[in-house]
């Protein structure tokens, strides 16, 4: 599991977002144009992904992408 997998997978689902954009200490909320639909997709894309299943409180926690990512490898331990 590495976050590089993670990135990919984020630029796939949303696709309007170019490619190569986002990067760990990225701030993934304002990136994405994190609104209450697209928490829900990445919730989704995480939980089918990686079998985690995410609150909305860890979104509301993690500012970066990396900070995203320890909560879903926090969370498969």
């Amino acid at each position: 599991m590495h976050i590089e997998e993670l990135i990919a997978i984020i630029e796939q689902e949303f696709n309007e977002m170019p490619k190569g954009v986002l990067k760990p200490e990225s701030s993934y909320k304002d990136i994405i144009g994190l609104t209450s639909i697209n928490a829900l997709i990445l919730i989704a894309v995480i939980d089918n992904t990686y079998d985690v299943i995410l609150t909305a409180d860890d979104i509301k926690k993690s500012n970066t992408l990396q900070e995203l990512f320890d909560c879903i490898k926090n969370s498969k331990n």
